[in-house]
């Protein structure tokens, strides 16, 4: 026994030895009984009063038995002696009890192998003492202050802080009542120790601080509150009102006391609904959180309903956001962390899940105004909230690609207002529509130019559009690979619905090459042809940007004007890359013709030298012999219906050519190109008397003009002075094509710096009618001189021109489709009708026309490449050696 009295002094007990004793039981002689060494768990510290405290540390006895082992044994003379001992230990009156000597007397009575009848008269005494003391207490606290009332449906005229403070002195009670039937159980289970080792263990009973703890549940905890009242309740469920009650508070602002809650918590999580106890049978687990969830689903869902009417959307993600780290915290420091994942679903469910298209539908705040502006720090949180529920974020996927694609509507509207406004014919004038002349006039020399810078314009507001959604993408949206993706089939979309992405995406390029790369660092370069590379990956009929493609860099090539060899042949390069090298093969045989031209056209004029007798001024002759396979000729359709007439001296030197490469290459055949090639004249303008001083000069320019100007102002050579053709007369004598004629002579005739022609009447358009002299008063303060054609570069395509490419480019499809279909088939050697077309489609490098396929498989079978099998329930076809 341990005493201390006066000013808190302790004296030591006397140690016991922690060996187990060899005792004899007297029923047995000559054998050991069982071991009765205190457990190191059961040690309980106590403290009450101010001069009196009182401290147990209960080990075994040297020697607990009898000293005379027949000696009878008196129940309930030893009963009362531990009854009275229990009576002081929940009395807090410890000072008078010797711990040994009641340790003894319940292991006497285990001994003498009455352990059951002390097992219940425990359960009996400490069940009376909850009853008539504890629930008392308990009891008359809530009656006499309104708490049942004040906790579950509260008192009108109540205040917040009336409320709170009658729950925490609620809560103080029932955590004071749990702490000290805990310290109380604690003393008398280890006085009661070899009780639950021997009886309870052979007998399968659950230990005496088991029994009292479910004890306190079913008559203290679970007791009921004035059952004759208009409200029964239980003073679980009181308590689980109130800190519910408090929780509510502090999500609405309000201080609490959380360390009181965490304690009343821990009294649910220390009992069970069973005497097994069942870590899943937790009072906690099976009755408040149950409450807890409940209640904050309904706080929650009300909350997010007023969220919706009054505020905007990136106040309801940060709200959202705020709320999920508050219960993360509350569950850390208030109630349980084995709460923390289910309140983490719910708040995610009525917070995230079931508002969280009405907050990116938001108007004026929702996920578009996000986007237009730039939020990224709440694109941030509508990516992490929405992850939290959905892996694939499909909401957003949808919502951000319908964004885009509204987005890529309007460039494209744009680009289609501007090229409808630019391209409008000129065929009325004055309000008044006219008829259209013979030889129709071309469109103001700068709508073409317009209409490029429209194309270009597209581009460019495309390539910005794709900048900011993908700068979005990495830094609001984690980089996701299905944001990505979203994003991908988005830009394909509306750049597909455009029918001039292709021809817009290779003037785009052409452009660059042309001019736009210089004085451009490396770096700057590779982003271009970078940007350029994104937008070709998303053009499905990847035939129709080849052949435009072809067309733009003939004319940089042909024309000496791209900016650089090196860059040209990395952009194939990257083609090749991302497209495969069956899309560059022509492009690279372009330029293998380029190189091939160079060293015929030093062999040719090697050969002119050997030739030349200086009889008569020699012509330079420069040429590129195309292969007809790799270059766009069908698009150079000025010479595919007539050919230009030269002057004698340039069918001279046609002639001459024309031996010597045929010479060296038997079985050829050359069609000359004049639209595409340029010259370099020496022209000589005579003195003009009674002029201005420039003018009384004689003066001479080297000019440049395009090959059909050049056969045109050669035929001034002998023409006297003063005498004209009219527009019929020079495309009689010169067969040039009339487009290409009224181009070359608005140049020649209209434009202010290199009018080498007078027109009469002068205007911009050419009529049939019109008259042309050559203009002996032209000067000009360069030596040097460069014609330009009107319209002669890459420009727009009318609809007109378009319609044709078109045409042209499904009648290539219809062979690529055939070769296909024989290639497929020529290894299956059988096929069903649907397979048939999957596989056809899956090789091609555009999206054909289903009725396409079926009219190029009705071709092979006419010629009897292909069968119907009949004996099939399916349509399938044979393949025919």
């Amino acid at each position: 026994m341990l005493t201390g009295r006066g000013k808190g002094r302790i004296r030591p007990p006397r140690r016991v030895s922690d060996k187990a004793s060899a005792l004899v039981d007297i029923d047995k002689p000559n054998t050991t009984l069982h071991d009765v060494t205190m457990s190191p768990r059961r040690r309980r510290w106590c403290g009450w009063g101010v001069g009196d405290m009182c401290a147990s540390s209960m080990h075994s006895p040297r020697s607990v038995g009898l000293t005379n082992p027949t000696e009878n044994v008196d129940f309930d003379t030893i009963w009362k002696e531990l009854q009275m001992s229990f009576i002081e230990i929940h009395t807090k009156d410890v000072s008078k009890i010797s711990f040994e000597e009641q340790y003894r007397n319940a292991y006497k009575l285990v001994l003498k192998k009455m352990g059951d009848r002390l097992y219940e008269c425990v359960k009996t005494f400490e069940e009376a003492w909850l009853k008539d003391e504890v629930k008392t207490k308990i009891q008359s606290l809530l009656l006499g202050g309104n708490l049942i009332s004040a906790a579950t449906v509260g008192i009108r005229g109540m205040s917040m802080n009336e409320k709170r403070v009658a729950g925490e002195k609620y809560m103080k009670e029932m955590k004071a009542a749990w702490e000290d039937h805990r310290l109380c159980m604690g003393m008398i289970t280890d006085v009661l120790m070899y009780l639950d080792r021997v009886y309870c263990t052979e007998n399968k009973k659950p230990s005496i601080f088991t029994a009292t703890m479910c004890q306190f549940r079913d008559h203290v905890l679970r007791s009921h509150v004035a059952p004759d009242g208009p409200e029964p309740t239980t003073i679980e469920n009181i308590l689980i009102s109130v800190i519910l009650e408090q929780i509510q508070m502090e999500r609405e602002g309000d201080i609490i006391d959380k360390t009181l809650i965490r304690s009343c918590i821990y009294m649910f999580e220390g009992l069970y609904e069973t005497e097994y106890e069942d870590e899943n049978e937790k009072i906690y687990l099976t009755s408040f959180e149950l409450e807890f969830l409940n209640a904050s689903r309904q706080f929650y869902q009300s909350e997010g309903e007023s969220l919706l009417r009054n505020s905007d959307a990136g106040t309801y993600l940060r709200h959202t956001e705020s709320r999920l780290r508050e219960e993360q915290d509350r569950c850390r420091s208030t109630i349980s962390p084995l709460t923390a994942t289910k309140i983490k679903e719910v708040v995610e469910e009525e917070l995230i899940k079931q508002n969280i298209r009405d907050v990116i539908e938001m108007e004026g705040s929702g996920l578009n105004f996000m986007l237009d502006n730039d939020r990224l720090e709440d694109l941030r949180l509508a990516y992490n909230l929405v992850s939290r529920i959905d892996p694939k974020k499909a909401e957003l996927q949808k919502a951000l690609q319908k964004r885009v694609v509204q987005m890529g509507a309007e460039i494209n509207k744009a680009a289609k207002t501007a090229v409808t406004a630019v391209a409008q014919p000129n065929e009325k004038e004055n309000g008044k529509e006219v008829a259209a002349p013979a030889a129709k006039a071309a469109p103001p020399p700068n709508a073409a130019a317009l209409q490029s810078i429209a194309a270009i314009r597209w581009v460019d507001d495309v390539l910005r559009l794709k900048d900011k959604y993908d700068n979005i993408w990495a830094k609001a949206f984690q980089q996701d690979h299905g944001l990505q993706t979203a994003l991908n089939r988005s830009f394909q979309e509306f750049i597909n619905e455009f029918q001039r992405s292709s021809e817009y995406i290779s003037l785009f390029i052409d452009e660059n090459l042309k001019r736009g790369l210089k004085d451009k660092t490396e770096n700057e370069v590779d982003a271009v042809l970078e940007k350029a590379i994104v937008l070709l990956r998303y053009i499905q009929d990847k035939d129709m940007f080849e052949r435009y493609y072809k067309k733009h860099l003939s004319r940089r090539l042909l024309m000496g004007k791209s900016v650089g060899g090196d860059v040209e042949k990395q952009m194939i390069s990257r083609m090749k890359l991302e497209l495969g090298n069956h899309f560059t093969q022509k492009l690279e045989g372009m330029f293998k013709d380029i190189a091939l031209s160079g060293e015929l056209t030093t062999a040719y004029k090697g050969h002119v030298r050997q030739l030349d007798d200086g009889s008569r001024e020699r012509i330079e002759l420069s040429m590129s012999v195309l292969t007809n396979t790799f270059w766009p000729v069908e698009s150079w359709d000025s010479t595919a219906k007539a050919t230009c007439i030269f002057p004698p001296d340039i069918e001279r030197i046609k002639a001459g050519f024309e031996n010597f490469y045929l010479g060296k290459h038997t079985g050829r055949r050359l069609t000359w190109q004049p639209n595409m090639g340029t010259a370099d004249i020496r022209a000589t303008f005579p003195k003009v008397q009674g002029k201005d001083a420039a003018l009384a000069r004689e003066r001479r320019h080297e000019i440049n003009v395009s090959t059909y100007a050049m056969v045109v102002l050669l035929l001034f050579n002998n023409l006297p002075a003063g005498a004209s053709y009219t527009f019929e007369e020079l495309q009689t004598k010169t067969n040039i094509p009339p487009n290409d004629l009224i181009r070359n002579l608005q140049s020649l005739a209209v434009a202010p710096k290199t009018r080498l022609l007078i027109k009469e009447p002068m205007s911009k358009d050419i009529k049939p009618t019109d008259r042309f002299y050559f203009n002996e008063n032209f000067s000009s303060k360069f030596l040097k001189l460069k014609v330009g054609v009107v319209a002669n570069g890459n420009k727009v395509e009318s609809e007109k021109e378009r319609k044709q490419t078109e045409k042209r480019n499904d009648e290539m499809r219809g062979g690529i489709i055939e070769a296909a279909v024989v290639r497929i088939m020529k290894e299956r050697k059988e096929l069903p009708h649907q397979q048939l077309y999957s596989e056809v489609i899956s090789q091609l490098r555009f999206t054909p026309d289903i009725n396409m396929i079926k009219k190029r498989i009705e071709s092979l079978i006419e010629r009897e490449y292909l069968e119907r099998v009949e004996d099939k329930s399916r349509p399938a076809y044979r393949y025919l050696a």
